[in-house]
């Protein structure tokens, strides 16, 4: 067996693994809790509404196009696809392990684990950025890993904020409201040099989307609110910016 054979079928299986832990996660649930009820113990000015945990759903769903295509004879010749397999298998291992460590509140392994994740898919972004792509590639390739890479990125910074809550950091002396602020901006720095060189104008919705749902959830909060607003306006319009330039290059 081939080593592109080979690693097609982990790919197939690391997927199905990820769908598995996810379902246990909130059937069982693995450690006793919900993945909200965790949330919920060390509540932030950075936790969305929890409508916006549902992209997941787009996600996964995108994230099964892609195995589909990685296995067919065309998506097997694609580069984009034979460079990303061992990465995209890191991806969902780390996926795994955050859930576990998630649901048994090990929070502050879960940011290392998170980051770890959020660099495996980085890899995998950036392999599967390639010049004139298919239309295969650009539905089943490049959309997945846009949309998963934007999400797990708004994700880990949360997934900081929740560690800093859990473990009482002060700020600095700073308030709540201020750092909340200061996360959204670094948030929105960077959706923009990550999307930028590639003209990638998916990537930055997802934290229009994540800014969006912030907002709604501190309706009690009007800096953190209007902030989250803004930025999340800002984005959307260099967004539509990008898909506007994409397309002039291309023609």
């Amino acid at each position: 067996m081939s080593r592109s054979h080979s690693l097609k079928w982990w790919t197939i299986i690391a997927f199905i693994a990820v769908i598995v832990i996810n379902i246990l996660a909130s059937t069982l649930p693995i450690g006793g809790r919900s993945t909200a009820a965790v949330s919920n113990m060390y509540p932030t000015l950075l936790t969305p509404a929890g409508y916006a945990f549902s992209i997941w759903s787009v996600i996964y769903l995108l994230l099964a196009c892609f195995i589909v295509y990685q296995a067919t004879s065309a998506g097997q010749t694609k580069t984009s696809v034979q460079s990303i397999g061992f990465f995209f298998i890191l991806s969902c291992i780390f996926n795994m392990i955050w859930i576990f460590l998630w649901q048994y509140v090990y929070v502050e392994l879960c940011v290392i684990v998170i980051i770890l994740y959020l660099l495996s898919l980085a890899v995998v972004y950036v392999r599967s950025r390639t010049p004139q792509p298919t239309l295969g590639e650009m539905w089943f390739v490049k959309l997945p890993f846009s949309l998963n890479l934007g999400w797990v990125s708004v994700a880990t910074i949360i997934n900081i904020a929740v560690a800093l809550e859990k473990n009482e950091w002060n700020g600095w002396g700073l308030s709540d409201t201020t750092w909340a602020i200061i996360f959204l901006f670094i948030g929105t720095v960077l959706a923009i040099m990550v999307s930028f060189p590639y003209r990638d104008s998916i990537y930055p919705l997802v934290f229009v989307w994540a800014y969006v749902a912030i907002a709604i959830k501190h309706p009690d909060n009007e800096n953190v609110r209007l902030a989250a607003f803004i930025l999340a306006a800002i984005i959307l319009v260099y967004s539509l910016w990008l898909f506007f330039a994409r397309n002039r290059d291309r023609d």
